[in-house]
């Protein structure tokens, strides 16, 4: 008790030291840890370390280059008469007024657009159920997920070639077999059918990657969510449209934006198919820009197509992700 002067002395007012007498805790100084009214000022004030603009600024100043300048040239070029080479002269807006009276580049559209609309469906439908079933609990999952994603590394035109084979012979040798007339003939050289195999061609190379992203997405869904829905008997159906399918929301947009921005620059499956043809059927938006712009002295006429292209392919991602991020909020 005697460590202890105030608590020996007799209880009283007396006893009890006065205010006067116990120490001020000095005010926290402006911008001191302490201070929580100034710790924003503090941190908003903070310098940022000039390593990071050695790093970001010639990245810029790279892709401004490499990317950006060229558009840019490219843009201008499109007001004028050039071939790609020699001399030119400005003539405004004439080739996208050409362009748009082109039946040719509008059939490119329609075509490019009819593409694009059945590969993004059926890719992401494919792709889901292929993810769903390797996330399940099945045995060698890790090995078909390897076997499902070979197709994305292999290049568009080397397998390409590999299917051009098997749509002009095995499968019009299969056809006449089985007695299907529309299968008997190669389906490259039927100007009804020629889609067919961009198509297929397409969605087996997409498929891939799009597995691989909804995979990402179903691993970030807790277990226990689905154990609760267990418990309140939801069956597999219930369980993918309540639960799994709202919580990838965001895996879904970016694959549906993806694949449509992928599937609607076709253009190695056009080349290593059927070229164009025939008779210009299968003519895509990307391979008419590559063989009139460069091949046929069309360069600024191209140009302006692809502009034009670019445009379209800015809105159509716009509204997409307009459109699913408010699915998404819902």
């Amino acid at each position: 008790m005697s460590g202890s002067p105030v608590l020996s002395s007799y209880p009283g007012d007396a006893a009890l030291p006065r205010t006067s007498e116990f120490p001020k805790t000095p005010a926290p100084e402006p911008g001191t840890a302490s201070s929580g009214r100034h710790r924003v000022s503090r941190f908003s004030s903070r310098k940022v370390d000039h390593a990071y603009y050695w790093m970001t600024v010639p990245a810029v100043i790279l892709v401004c280059v490499f990317l950006y300048w060229p558009f840019l040239q490219g843009a201008f070029y499109s007001l004028t008469n050039s071939q790609g080479y020699g001399s030119w002269k400005f003539i405004g807006l004439k080739n996208y007024g050409a362009m748009f009276q082109d039946a040719r580049v509008g059939h490119a559209y329609l075509f490019t657009v009819f593409v694009a609309v059945l590969v993004t469906v059926f890719v992401n439908f494919i792709a889901l159920f292929l993810a769903v079933l390797l996330d399940s609990k099945i045995a060698f999952k890790k090995g078909f997920r390897a076997i499902y994603f070979i197709p994305y590394i292999l290049s568009v035109l080397v397998i390409g070639y590999v299917f051009k084979y098997i749509f002009m012979v095995p499968l019009p040798a299969l056809g006449q077999r089985l007695g299907i007339d529309w299968m008997s003939t190669s389906m490259l050289t039927n100007p009804d059918l020629a889609w067919f195999p961009v198509v297929f061609l397409s969605i087996w190379q997409g498929v891939a990657y799009s597995t691989l992203l909804y995979l990402a997405g179903l691993q970030t869904i807790d277990a226990e969510v689905y154990e609760a829905a267990d418990i309140d008997g939801a069956n597999a159906w219930q369980r993918f449209w309540r639960i799994t399918f709202p919580l990838i929301g965001p895996f879904f947009t970016i694959n549906m934006v993806l694949s449509l921005k992928n599937s609607l620059g076709t253009f190695d499956q056009v080349v290593a198919l059927t070229g164009g043809g025939p008779d210009s059927k299968t003519e895509t938006v990307s391979y008419l820009i590559f063989t009139n712009g460069l091949g046929n002295g069309e360069y600024a006429y191209q140009m302006a197509n692809a502009v034009t292209f670019f445009v379209v392919l800015a809105v159509l991602a716009f509204v997409q992700l307009k459109f699913f991020s408010g699915r998404e909020k819902v």
